[in-house]
């Protein structure tokens, strides 16, 4: 299986570096692997989705009536 580091990650899903080593420290990269310091993300892993953003704006529509 072939492996991409978090700087890979972010570059190929458009989110910084820190929201990788996030999502791969919750457990929402499947196949995730720590190598020492480095996380090792499988090439084939998608982006896990980002629930907080449907809340936030859940919540400031309920703010604005």
């Amino acid at each position: 299986m072939e492996y991409m580091t978090t700087k890979e990650a972010a570059v190929k899903w458009g989110i910084t570096n820190r929201m990788v080593l996030y999502y791969c420290t919750t457990g929402r990269i499947d196949g995730a692997s720590k190598m020492g310091n480095t996380w090792l993300l499988p090439k084939a892993a998608e982006k896990p989705v980002d629930r907080r953003t449907l809340r936030g704006n859940a919540k400031n529509e309920n703010t604005s009536k």
